[in-house]
């Protein structure tokens, strides 16, 4: 009886369970529930041996349609995305708006005219030389490695071996590339893969030091805690705090930075807020001195300050607020940039590491970031941004107690300001300008890597390209201004190459240089003169490696490893271009732009202060709120009148015509690693160069 009962359980189950699911013609969906198996196409109908699974042909064409629809709907996605693609390569041709008919860049037409001169030419020689190595490649040159040797070179180039006048001038060109070009390739290859190695050798020591740092527990410990966090009167560390947030016409942030500077915990009487205003437009001005006036009627110790000569940019708005006469009753200064917004016990964790401490001038903060996954530029950056904070920075304070200042979520001891010198408008990176003179002067710094402070991230490729040449442009003028002044100071040797040959030189200078020698011009030369070779570990494996340890501290940034090392050799064309504009004074060094900032951050945070602050009554300010409306609604009509627009790179397309040519010749001498690498920089490259990475508008 038993074997009866279960008797479906031991029969093996025949044919392949097909649920289909139509409500009409045109709209039905089908659900394989068992794959067929191989032996269901080895026999004919009805040669079916005995023991075999019996399939029924009606359910296997089911199965058959089944897997022709999923892949014609693979092929329809891929098509349409391609169409689209095409589409928005169509319209960013047709609006014809490059880099060069955008006159808020940070850089002169003349320097980038000259410039993108330079790569054109490289282009146009790329070209020539590949239709006559495709000529010749036809015509029986054919050169692998074991070709490339002198002796087997000369033999081929004999006089008496040539037949043809294009036989006659391809052997001449081989004799020109071993004798006069392949050397001077060579020597440059040399020295461009010692800079590389000292620079990853550098690299793979700061990340030891990491490790060591979270091995050992290291980290700054503040000799007192705070414990009267209502008033200054009690036994707790409550000194005298001036909170400064420069700010020029960035209406879509300063909200959010004004709610939660004045919601930090911290004594109302032993605090007071600047808000430094240096827009320029008059609506904005309206907005932000109506939302001061706000925060003060509710309480909060806050002033509005705007400057009538805007001269130096954020340095010179900094040095304005220091000249005020009641500065002096301050103690610590910290500062805030327009898209930086502290969590509340921001000072609580900062200031007491002063305590007893007469040497600490600085206390540096990490950023967080709201909108890290907003598209794949913001992912990138978080990367390179994680690494400088994770390892960088938290490497240099626990060993050098030196590094560079961020310009923002830092608390300075003013007295260290005024001995170094205060705010220059020199440079624009004032912020590592007062950190090196401050650290000449003997003064330590501490970076604390678990006091987070939220910002947002460039979103579009624009906004991005102009930090990164601000950022790189600096330190160049740093570095000349400063070094008479460096070996001049009294602080030991160590200290001083340490600023001279790691701060600046290697890692302001050597890594954009090489990067963009190396890979961008370099590598395509060596696939026309084949003679002088570019080793595939530095090709491949040294920088895969690199990308690695720079992923390290964001572990969920590992899926974007490979376009990380792609962008990073991208972007190199726009950092070697700022470093040598102010290196050696070209352009527009000097000229500040303000990074284009979306309001993203903090936005929950800020309604939660909303919903916890009440709300003032403005009183007598409400003739000025309904003028200042008028002139919003006003605004805002003539901006739904302009147009935002993606724009065209020309440097970075012509470099990636340059690497897709030298890409189709690497192709013929069958240099897989190389091939490959130059075909995704080249994409690379033309993705950038169409701006189809960021925001799209």
């Amino acid at each position: 009886m038993a074997p009866s009962l279960y008797w479906w359980a031991k029969e093996t189950h025949r044919g392949t369970p097909v649920v289909v699911k139509m409500e009409n013609p045109n709209n039905w969906s089908m659900v394989e529930l068992e794959s067929p198996s191989e032996e269901d196409f080895m026999y004919p109908t009805g040669a079916i041996p005995k023991g075999a699974r019996n399939k029924n042909a009606k359910q296997l064409t089911w199965v058959l349609l089944l897997k022709a629809h999923k892949a014609a709907g693979c092929l329809t996605s891929i098509a349409a995305a391609f169409f689209s693609l095409a589409a928005i390569v169509r319209r960013r041709i047709s609006d014809g708006r490059t880099d060069f008919t955008d006159t808020s860049e940070a850089e002169s037409p003349a320097v980038k005219s000259k410039f993108f001169t330079c790569i054109k030419v490289f282009l146009c020689l790329s070209l020539v030389l590949l239709g006559f190595e495709i000529s010749a490649y036809f015509k029986g040159w054919h050169f692998g490695a074991p070709d490339l040797q002198l002796q087997y070179l000369y033999t081929l180039t004999n006089l008496s071996t040539v037949k043809g006048v294009f036989d006659f001038l391809y052997s001449r060109w081989v004799l020109i590339r071993v004798e006069y070009l392949a050397p001077p390739l060579q020597f440059l290859i040399n020295v461009c893969i010692i800079l590389f190695l000292v620079q990853s050798v550098d690299r793979l020591i700061l990340c030891l030091g990491c490790f060591w740092i979270k091995f050992k527990n290291l980290k700054p410990v503040a000799k007192q805690e705070l414990v009267d966090l209502e008033s200054g009167d009690g036994g707790g560390y409550f000194p005298m705090v001036l909170v400064q947030i420069p700010m020029c016409n960035e209406k879509e942030v300063y909200q959010q930075s004004i709610a939660a500077v004045c919601s930090l915990d911290w004594p109302k009487g032993r605090m007071l807020i600047q808000i430094l205003d240096d827009s320029d437009d008059p609506t904005t001005q309206l907005l932000i001195k109506e939302e001061v006036l706000k925060w003060q009627q509710s309480g909060a110790n806050i002033i509005y300050r705007h400057r009538v000569i805007r001269d130096g940019y954020k340095a010179g708005n900094l040095k304005s607020a220091m000249g005020c006469s009641y500065v002096k009753d301050y103690e610590f200064v910290t500062i805030f940039d327009a898209d930086f917004q502290p969590f509340p016990d921001f000072l609580k964790r900062t200031i007491p590491h002063f305590k007893d401490n007469e040497e600490l001038g600085l206390v540096q903060a990490r950023w967080s970031f709201v909108n890290k996954d907003e598209n794949l530029l913001t992912r990138l950056q978080l990367i390179n941004l994680a690494f400088h904070f994770e390892v960088e920075q938290q490497v240099n304070g626990v060993f050098l107690n030196f590094f560079g200042f961020n310009g923002t979520a830092g608390v300075w001891r003013i007295k260290a300001l005024e001995e170094s010198g205060g705010w220059l408008e020199r440079t624009t990176v004032e912020d590592m300008d007062i950190a090196v003179r401050a650290h000449l002067h003997g003064w330590k710094f501490i970076f604390l890597n678990d006091v987070e402070c939220q910002c947002e991230l460039p979103e579009s490729y624009e906004a991005y390209r102009k930090q990164q040449h601000r950022w790189h442009s600096g330190p160049m003028q740093l570095f000349r201004l400063c070094l008479p002044a460096i070996l001049r100071s009294k602080i030991s040797i160590w200290k001083k190459a340490n600023i001279i040959f790691l701060f600046f030189l290697l890692r302001k200078l050597v890594l954009p240089f090489y990067s963009f020698t190396l890979f961008c011009i370099i590598l395509p030369m060596t696939m026309f003169v084949p003679e002088a070779t570019l080793p595939s570990w530095v090709v491949c494996y040294i920088p895969a490696a690199m990308s690695f340890l720079n992923i390290l501290p964001a572990p969920k940034s590992f899926p974007f490893i490979v376009p990380y090392l792609l962008f990073e050799n991208t972007m190199s064309v726009t950092k070697f271009n700022a470093m040598i504009s102010g290196l050696f004074q070209l352009g527009s060094a000097y000229e500040w732009v303000v990074t284009k900032k979306s309001g993203r951050s903090s936005e929950g945070d800020l309604v939660s202060l909303i919903d916890r602050q009440p709300m003032p009554q403005r009183g007598n300010s409400e003739p000025n709120l309904d003028e200042m409306r008028v002139e919003m609604q006003q605004q805002e009509e003539r901006d739904s009148r302009k147009k935002k627009h993606n724009r065209i790179y020309t440097k970075e397309l012509a470099l990636a015509f340059l690497l897709l040519t030298a890409s189709v010749r690497s192709l013929m001498s069958a240099q897989g690693i190389h091939f490959y690498f130059l075909l995704f920089q080249g994409v690379s490259f033309l993705l950038v160069g169409l701006d189809l990475i960021g925001e799209q508008v």
